[in-house]
């Protein structure tokens, strides 16, 4: 099975209704009722070494910052504000007291950074590798929340920063390349990723987006996500994708192909979002003033899926390529 299908089976046996439930499974959070003005954003995301990450290469602290980070880029996706976080920690026998010592520091650093609060958790002994599970509580004004479903035919696809740079900067690291300079904007977007969170505040503040999500498994598996629920499809202008110049220099020396890494790399954290092709220079303006760059890459439509536009095999022109549910996949 793989994970969407793991996803649908738990919707599917676990269904059930409460008033006060606004969004369950499928969306970056679960939205639930706080009061007659506000709701509750929940999500939770797990690190696992030797699937997520490697002590090898990845510093504790910035591992406990990675560990918030991943959770705030949830948050950011419906455009809320973090408040608690609650955390379960899995350690082997015989773990270094050192190493919890700075991934607690790099956790609370960046607690405080994104304004949220540790208010509980659990720990275990793992019998193997540490597991770092962290659940995270957001709040917003109930009728701002953006969901993946809503965006319409003829909105405009936009994405957040630029693409594929965490993937390309896991590769460096399993190649003990992380420590060269040129580098080392692609290796710190895989060990420290930085969430759009004034962004996605911003944005749906201003009324600007129809649907939105984070980048976590890479953007081919997410957008399929997002044309799903809102039951329509887009096509993506791959010559529009912001890419750092270094990527392509990092691809180049590894012989790899730069797009791959940034429609399937997964592990972005950057937002994608609909919108009217009318408010582009209000996104615009709004990037311009968090310091984020937006970029306007594709355009939905009616027909479902995924596609890439490519040149034909046979140089008469291009073809469209469905890519939907072509990124990661724990379970592929």
């Amino acid at each position: 099975m793989k994970e969407r299908e793991i996803i649908e089976l738990l919707a599917r046996q676990t269904a059930g209704g409460s008033d006060d439930l606004l969004v369950g499974i499928g969306d970056d959070c679960a939205v639930i009722r706080k009061d007659s003005r506000q709701v509750w954003l929940v999500t939770m995301d797990t690190l696992v070494e030797g699937v997520h990450f490697d002590r090898a290469w990845h510093p504790a602290a910035l591992l406990g910052r990675k560990s918030v980070a991943v959770n705030i880029s949830d948050v950011a996706a419906m455009g809320g504000r973090p408040v608690f976080a609650f955390l379960s920690l899995g350690l082997p026998p015989g773990f270094s007291e050192q190493w919890l010592v700075e991934f607690s520091g790099g956790l609370a650093e960046a607690c405080r950074e994104f304004g949220c609060l540790l208010a509980g958790g659990d720990t275990v002994r793992s019998p193997a590798g540490i597991v770092i599970t962290l659940t995270l509580v957001g709040e917003m004004d109930t009728d701002q929340v953006a969901l993946r479903r809503g965006a319409r035919p003829g909105d405009t696809l936009w994405v957040s920063g630029s693409l594929g740079n965490a993937a390309a900067g896991l590769e460096l690291c399993r190649q003990g390349r992380a420590e060269e300079a040129r580098l080392r904007e692609l290796v710190a977007a895989h060990l420290d990723p930085v969430p759009r969170l004034e962004l996605g505040r911003r944005l749906v503040e201003a009324g600007l987006v129809q649907a939105m999500m984070d980048l976590s498994d890479g953007l081919a598996t997410d957008l399929a996500h997002l044309c799903r629920q809102s039951g329509i499809g887009v096509t993506i202008d791959p010559a529009r994708l912001p890419a750092l110049p270094i990527l392509l220099e990092a691809a180049q020396l590894q012989g790899r192909d730069p797009l791959a890494w940034m429609v399937a790399g997964g592990e972005d954290y950057e937002l994608a979002f609909a919108a009217s092709p009318a408010d582009e220079q209000g996104i615009l303006a709004l990037g311009a003033e968090t310091g984020v760059q937006v970029t306007p890459v594709g355009v939905f439509d009616e027909r479902p899926g995924v596609r890439l536009i490519r040149p034909g095999q046979d140089g008469s022109g291009n073809v469209e390529v469905d890519i939907s549910y072509n990124g990661y996949d724990h379970f592929s």
